[in-house]
C-alpha cells in the first residue's frame, strides 16, 4: 500500500504554513518544525521537544522527514567528497562537496540526468529520466550537513550551495524554486543569497522569472564565443541564441544593482581556446557585470575532447583580463574519483534524449 503521509522535506514556508493549517496549527508551527528539519538536522517528529505531545503524534501519523538514500560514498584524495543517492531501484544522482581553505561548496543535482545534450559533459551522455522533487534536492544538501559536520577531519562547514550537478535546473522550475527558497529562508539553511548559485544552459524565459521569484547569484554555461560553435557545443543555443541569452543575463543582473553573472567557459584543446575566441569573448561581456569562470574540461570515457593545455588556459585568461573582462580559472577537483566538473553521470534509464540537430523537443519545463 503506498504510504499518503505528507513529506514535509522540501516544503518551502508558505507550504509548510499550509500544511499546519490545514491541521488547525499557528503559523509558528511550520517555523518551528522548519528549524528543526534544517538547522538541527531532525527526522523524528517525537525528538521535536516543543511540541505537544499530541502534535508529535498527529505528525507522526500524517507526515514525515523522507531523505534520498545513500547508495555510495566516494572519497577523493584532495578532500572533494561524492555521493551517489539512490532515486529508485535503478538509478540515482550525485552529489559533490569541495573543500577549499575559505568555503565549502556543495554542487547538488536538480534532475535524474539531463536532456540539454551538451557534447562535453558525461551527464548528457547518459540521458533523462526525470526531474528530482524538491525534498530530493534539498535532501542532498541535508545528507551532506549531517555527514560533514563534524567530520573526521574536524568541521567542514557547507557554506556556498551551487546547482551544478546534473540536470538543468531552470528545465525542474517548479521544484528548484521551493527547494532555493528554503536554502536562503532563516528557518531553513539560513544561506545568504550570494552563496546559493543556479547554474543553466540558458533557458531565457525562465532566467526572466527567476528574476521575479528568487533571489540567488546566477552562472550561465556559455562555452562558446559565437552562434556557430555554441550551436554544437550547447544545442539549447538553436533555440535561445548568445544575444538573447545575454540581453536575459543582463536584465538579470540588472535587477540587482549589485549583481554579477558569472559564465562558465570549459576550456577545450583546439575547439574553443583560440585568441580568436578570447577576443570574440571580450567584444560580448567588456564593460558589462559579467565574470568567466574558465574550466579545464574533465575527460570522460567515450569523449573526443581533451582540456586545453595549462599554458593555454593561462594565455587565454590573461588576455580576458587584458581586455577588461574578469577572468578566473576553477581548479580541477575530485577527478579521481569523477566527481569533477562536467564528469557526474549518477545512473540514468534514459526516457528523452535530445540529439545534435534535432528540434529541442525533449526539454520539459514545470512551471
Amino acid at each position: 500500500m503506498t504510504d499518503s503521509r505528507t513529506n514535509l522535506l522540501g516544503l518551502p514556508m508558505e507550504g509548510m504554513i499550509a500544511f499546519f493549517d490545514a491541521l488547525g496549527e499557528k503559523p509558528f508551527r511550520a517555523r518551528q518544525v522548519m528549524k528543526w528539519i534544517y538547522a538541527r538536522g531532525v527526522d523524528d517528529f517525537e525528538s521535536m521537544t516543543d511540541l505537544s505531545k499530541d502534535l508529535r503524534a498527529r505528525l507522526a501519523q500524517e507526515a514525515e522527514i523522507r531523505l534520498p538514500e545513500i547508495g555510495a560514498v566516494q572519497d577523493s584524495e584532495d578532500g572533494t567528497v561524492k555521493w551517489f543517492l539512490r532515486t529508485d531501484e535503478h538509478q540515482g544522482i550525485e552529489t559533490v562537496y569541495i573543500p577549499e581553505p575559505s568555503r565549502g561548496t556543495l554542487c547538488i543535482s536538480s534532475q535524474v540526468g539531463c536532456a540539454m545534450d551538451c557534447s562535453f559533459c558525461a551527464t548528457a551522455q547518459q540521458g533523462f529520466n526525470r526531474n528530482l522533487t524538491a525534498a530530493e534536492i534539498v535532501g542532498q544538501v541535508l545528507i551532506a550537513k549531517r555527514m560533514l559536520e563534524p567530520g573526521p577531519d574536524g568541521r567542514r562547514a557547507i557554506t556556498n550551495v551551487v546547482l551544478m550537478g546534473m540536470g538543468e535546473p531552470l528545465a525542474n522550475y517548479r521544484n528548484v524554486v521551493p527547494a532555493l527558497k528554503i536554502l536562503i529562508d532563516d528557518f531553513g539553511f539560513e544561506l545568504s543569497r550570494r552563496r546559493v548559485t543556479l547554474s543553466t544552459s540558458g533557458i531565457v524565459p525562465w532566467i526572466d522569472k527567476l528574476a521575479d521569484d528568487c533571489n540567488v547569484a546566477l552562472a550561465v554555461s556559455l562555452h562558446a564565443p559565437h552562434d556557430a560553435l555554441r550551436n554544437e557545443l550547447v544545442p539549447i543555443n538553436r533555440r535561445y541564441p548568445i544575444a538573447k541569452l545575454l540581453d536575459a543575463c543582463w536584465r538579470y543582473a540588472s535587477a540587482y544593482s549589485s549583481r554579477q553573472v558569472t559564465f562558465e567557459y570549459v576550456m577545450l584543446d583546439g575547439v574553443n581556446d583560440g585568441r580568436e575566441h578570447a577576443d570574440r569573448l571580450i567584444r560580448l561581456l567588456r564593460n558589462r557585470p559579467a565574470k568567466v569562470n574558465l574550466i579545464p574540461f574533465n575527460p570522460f570515457p567515450g569523449t573526443h575532447y581533451r582540456r586545453s593545455p595549462d599554458d593555454v588556459i593561462d594565455r587565454f585568461r590573461e588576455r580576458l583580463l587584458g581586455g577588461g573582462v574578469l577572468a578566473t580559472t576553477r581548479r580541477t577537483r575530485g577527478d579521481d574519483i569523477d566527481a569533477a566538473c562536467g564528469q557526474l553521470a549518477g545512473r540514468v534509464v534514459d526516457r528523452m534524449r535530445v540529439r545534435l540537430g534535432k528540434k529541442l523537443i525533449g526539454v520539459t519545463v514545470q512551471a
